[in-house]
């Protein structure tokens, strides 16, 4: 418990920490917002600019103390004002479109590239030598090929030449209305199918290396040695001593990948216009969309942040290491 509420001292700070820089280096940077809008808008007439001032935030709105106050004020109840680039649209509304989009494809992509890649590193540990461990070498090559080249690859291939894969977007909007319908389902599954190929196709191989590593650190240790003596099954011994035991590294890679998550895979999203935070905060920055901007940094520290605290809890509960740690101190 000490541990845990250690950590969570830890994250606070961390968090306390990103709020004040999302504060002060917005107002670091030249420009206005108001000047930003009222550019967009030229029909709007002189006293807009007082009321754009207030809604935003900027001008004379009192010392830098009263402003941060208010903005952590608007932090706490997830006010981020409007978005600059899609005006008078609120921020809120624009990311939490972007992020239904990112978990749906990156996260369950990064999932699904976890599982397989881990399993993989298990049985390439274990049969060291054999063909899936002799085919480590060509399957680093997908892992060093830069994500913009394959997904420009399977979009010439599936969907150029071949047909099969829709290329851009995240469903039809001409021809199918969002919600929880088969048809829409079919529609999203068929455009996230290349997307997540290629997050997949590109990351199963890191997740298998670095566990396979580690198994083969493993299966060396006396435990499993004295399990193997025991007489007990391969099976039971692998899953039981030796990997249980390898995966508590890769527990904490994972959670770095989850709170990554939220960003995105911001040259995947590009390449297939696919409508998620990193495409997202693409467009923020090209049109200088400081709220918009604020916003999806912060979600991507909180997300991160919590992700590692998911993580600290996890094994707290499944390594008996960190425990007696606790009880020794």
């Amino acid at each position: 418990m000490r541990f845990l509420l250690r950590r969570l001292g830890f994250y606070l700070i961390a968090f306390w920490v990103a709020i004040t820089l999302n504060f002060f280096i917005p107002r670091a940077m030249p420009g206005d917002a108001v000047d930003a809008v009222l550019a967009k808008f030229p029909q709007l007439l002189p006293p807009a600019r007082k009321a754009l001032e207030a809604t935003l935030g900027t001008g004379n709105q009192g010392s830098v103390w009263s402003q941060y106050l208010t903005y952590l004020n608007h932090v706490f109840h997830l006010d981020f004002g409007p978005s600059l680039s899609n005006y008078p649209t609120p921020v809120t509304t624009i990311v939490a479109n972007g992020v239904y989009w990112t978990i749906g494809l990156v996260g369950v992509a990064t999932v699904i590239a976890f599982v397989v890649g881990t399993g993989l590193g298990i049985l390439a540990a274990w049969r060291a030598g054999g063909r899936l461990d002799h085919a480590l070498p060509g399957m680093m090559f997908l892992q060093a090929t830069p994500y913009f080249f394959l997904a420009l690859l399977l979009i010439q291939v599936f969907g150029i030449t071949f047909h099969v894969f829709p290329v851009a977007g995240a469903y039809d909007g001409i021809n199918y209305t969002p919600g929880w319908t088969w048809p829409y389902i079919a529609n999203v599954a068929d455009h996230a199918f290349l997307p997540a190929l290629t997050i997949v196709v590109t990351s199963v191989a890191g997740w298998m290396l670095q566990m396979r590593n580690v198994m083969v650190t493993t299966t060396g240790e006396d435990y499993v040695v004295a399990a193997q003596a025991k007489g007990l099954s391969d099976r039971r011994v692998v899953l039981t001593y030796a990997a249980r035991n390898a995966l508590l590294p890769q527990l904490q890679g994972f959670g770095l990948a989850i709170g990554f998550v939220i960003s995105g895979a911001l040259v995947m999203e590009i390449v297939f216009s696919y409508p998620g935070i990193g495409y997202l905060l693409l467009n923020a920055a090209a049109s200088k969309d400081t709220p918009l901007m604020q916003a999806i940094f912060l979600l991507i520290t909180v997300a991160v942040l919590a992700a590692n605290l998911l993580v600290d809890i996890v094994l707290v509960f499944v390594d008996p290491r960190v425990r007696a740690r606790e009880v020794t101190r």
